[in-house]
């Protein structure tokens, strides 16, 4: 009999145990997929929606990568979105940090998916001590001055680092970033993409912009300037906008982006990775039409948990 109390104690202490993922090279770990509003998305009656109320999809979280410096002991998130708990979580899965809480984070913009989840490090919940968050002027500024975020500032929740557009910084002694300013619906903020560049290889994460010909840059060559593109693909194309001005939420139909990109090489096309999908987007489903057509077409379809050595 005390054998068996023995072995379901064991089994009882190993289940609670944090279950590490070794990751021993700098490495972009994706931790959500999903546009802000996720998936479902509230007061959705269409088939994307109509079983996962019931039957919740726990991989389908919101956008955000996860960056991984093992050698320096130090992990970041980009983004920080309303399911920013089980995200710090899953981060803190890939490797044997001293702390969960991550060594900074970094926004970019002021759109519910992107910053929202900062309220969780008010004292309401973990009352943290001076994360730093990585900010630009605007978004520091609205930040500061605005409740309720403005209390994790004055309470020291969060200790806001400016950063400049274009202007490169080393984050470890690994890592650099660079951050750049795209056009988007920038109501409160100015919107970002980042440039990450690690000891071997290089990323763009860009999950929000209107238009690839509103931006002043040429997205191909930015493409062929790194070895990763986390790309915005928040509609796969106008089909899913039955019921909302597309003029209001513009953003690259991944049908769009695939014929922009279709002439490029097959190393090229394999660099592209589309996140950021509406919960209506059917790359949401790895068993659709769409999801095997952009495979098919040599590229790539961001799901959390992908690890991508920089």
């Amino acid at each position: 009999m005390k054998s068996i109390f023995a072995f379901l104690f064991l089994l009882l202490c190993t289940s609670c145990t944090k279950k590490n993922i070794s990751i021993n090279e700098v490495s972009i770990v994706v931790l959500g997929t999903v546009q802000d509003a996720g998936s479902p998305q509230i007061t959705c009656k269409k088939e994307c929606c109509k079983d996962l109320f019931s039957s919740p999809d726990i991989s389908r979280k919101v956008t955000s990568l996860g960056l991984i410096d093992p050698k320096s002991n130090k992990k970041f998130l980009f983004e920080a979105t309303p399911n920013i708990a089980t995200q710090i979580r899953l981060l803190d899965e890939f490797g044997n940090f001293e702390k969960e809480t991550p060594d900074g984070v970094f926004l970019t913009h002021a759109h519910i998916g992107h910053y929202a989840g900062l309220m969780f490090f008010g004292k309401e919940a973990m009352n943290a001590s001076k994360i730093t968050t990585y900010t630009m002027p605007k978004m520091k500024n609205f930040l500061q001055e605005n409740g309720p975020w403005s209390q994790l500032v004055t309470n020291n929740n969060i200790e806001i680092k400016a950063i400049e557009n274009e202007k490169e910084f080393a984050l470890t002694d690994h890592i650099k970033i660079t951050p750049f300013t795209v056009p988007h619906r920038d109501e409160f903020s100015e919107t970002v993409g980042y440039k990450i560049v690690g000891p071997n290889k290089s990323a763009l994460f860009i999950p929000d912009i209107d238009k690839w010909e509103k931006w002043e840059k040429d997205i191909i060559q930015e493409i062929r300037n790194v070895d990763y593109a986390f790309l915005d693909a928040t509609f796969y194309d106008g089909k899913e906008i039955n019921n909302r001005d597309i003029s209001e939420i513009p953003h690259p139909f991944v049908s769009e982006s695939m014929a922009k990109f279709g002439q490029l090489e097959k190393s090229e096309k394999e660099k592209i990775i589309f996140i950021h999908f509406n919960h209506t987007n059917p790359l949401l489903n790895s068993s659709s039409k769409a999801y095997k057509t952009v495979i098919n077409n040599g590229f790539k379809v961001a799901n959390i948990k992908d690890v991508f050595t920089l």
